[in-house]
């Protein structure tokens, strides 16, 4: 039997990392950020297949010198992983932590390109599912909390819990600034915002798993809450749906 999954989608800089991980914290569940593990793919193939100039827009063609069966072939090869540290899946790339590589700029042009290839999405996909059923199997955490753009359509459609966490494009550009330790001044906050929205046209329309709710998703916007606040409403569900 599947472990207990509670999965949280969202767009861009909607708080679904910092809420998942703070929510398994309080469950004491462990945490899974399936965001890490497409950017650790973008990575290794910008260290290994060659960086070419970015792609014209998000969610744009890769280029053409990481074809999927060259990037999934790398995956594989190096390896690409999810780790289990403590209760939070880290992810590793020929057996080096890279959660702080990951998000560099550099990734963030490209992980969308590559997280639209239909062939990385069912190997991601797949790794995710092993990770989970490796809590169970190793006799772990009572359960994952996982976030994503697909984890309650595509990847968990099963899960018991699932949220959708939506904030405004200028709220999130602020919060994805400060994250940053930028300066939040009116000019790059629309900046930011504008990308953020292009990111989300990028990921809603494209053909393979595009970022929606799931029709049994409890819809939270976080616009004009705190971290805690919306922490709070998820664990609050959480305890109503797995008492003990």
């Amino acid at each position: 039997m599947m472990p207990r999954v509670i999965a949280i989608d969202g767009p861009a800089a909607s708080g679904k990392s910092s809420t998942a991980g703070r929510v398994a914290e309080q469950l004491g569940w462990a945490h899974l950020d399936s965001g890490a593990l497409y950017r650790a793919l973008t990575l290794a193939a910008l260290d290994n297949l060659g960086e070419s100039s970015p792609p014209d827009r998000e969610g744009g063609r890769p280029p053409e010198k990481w074809p999927a069966r060259r990037i999934v072939a790398l995956a594989e090869s190096l390896p690409v992983r999810l780790v289990l540290v403590g209760d939070e899946f880290r992810p590793d790339v020929a057996g080096v932590d890279v959660d702080e590589a990951i998000r560099s700029e550099r990734v963030t042009r490209h992980v969308s390109v590559i997280a639209a290839i239909p062939e990385v999405r069912t190997w991601v996909n797949t790794q995710q599912r092993r990770a989970v059923e490796g809590i169970e199997a190793g006799g772990g955490s009572g359960g994952v909390v996982v976030d994503g753009r697909d984890i309650g359509t595509v990847v968990f459609p099963e899960a018991p819990l699932k949220i959708f966490l939506t904030a405004t494009p200028d709220e999130r550009a602020r919060r994805r600034l400060s994250q940053r330790g930028e300066a939040v001044d009116g000019d790059l906050v629309q900046r930011e915002s504008q990308a953020l929205a292009a990111r989300d046209a990028a990921d809603s329309t494209r053909r393979i798993a595009p970022l929606k709710p799931a029709a049994d998703a409890v819809l939270l916007d976080t616009t004009a809450l705190t971290l805690e606040q919306q922490v709070t409403r998820v664990v609050e569900l959480a305890r109503g749906l797995f008492p003990g």
